[in-house]
């Protein structure tokens, strides 16, 4: 792997793991074993390479979906994989909207526009797949369940109560794979 493509894809993991500001270049070249100077040959700033990793993580979790989605029972296959403890308590390689959305806001145009483009993928991702004749009415339901499952791993990782946490992620797994049952297609 070349020295750019390692500490993109580090970087993904680091901003993941602790945020976007809880990372330097410091860490990021640590991480991918390479010197700090080294950064500023493969990136003009910080912000640049927030930009790469985020795109990259963004293309990750779209080709993860897709392999999903190509299940028998795509949803529940999606809901069991995203709304499990294996992912809430990995966020370094988990889905990059749980992990960072909160913080995509506070971030320049080039990176809302990942984050922008690869959430109104996944939702019609999603809409194909939902009940309803609609469109509008599949897509509707594609936004609500996208935004439950991101939110439930949000809150998953926020509380300290394992109990907690685990009937965030199974209540929301439920609910999903119900109204995906529910309706005609």
């Amino acid at each position: 792997m070349r020295n750019k493509e390692r500490v993109i894809e580090v970087a993904g993991h680091l901003f993941r793991e602790r945020g976007f500001d809880g990372v330097g270049i410091e860490d990021l070249m640590a991480g991918a074993g390479l010197t700090r100077g080294g950064f500023y040959k493969s990136f003009a700033s910080k912000e640049g390479l927030v930009e790469a990793a985020c795109r990259q993580a963004v293309e990750r979790s779209a080709e993860t979906w897709d392999t999903l989605l190509a299940k028998d029972d795509p949803l529940a296959a999606l809901a069991d994989f995203y709304l499990s403890a294996p992912h809430r308590d990995n966020p370094a390689k988990g889905c990059p909207y749980a992990a960072l959305a909160g913080e995509a806001h506070r971030r320049p145009n080039l990176v809302r526009k990942v984050f922008t483009e690869g959430i109104g993928g996944a939702i019609t991702r999603m809409a194909r797949l939902m009940p309803g004749r609609a469109a509008d009415q599949r897509r509707e339901s594609a936004v609500a369940a996208l935004a439950g499952m991101i939110g439930a791993v949000i809150l998953a990782r926020a509380v300290e109560d394992p109990a907690l946490s685990d009937e965030i992620l199974a209540s929301t797994r439920r609910t999903i794979a119900a109204g995906a049952s529910s309706g005609s297609r």
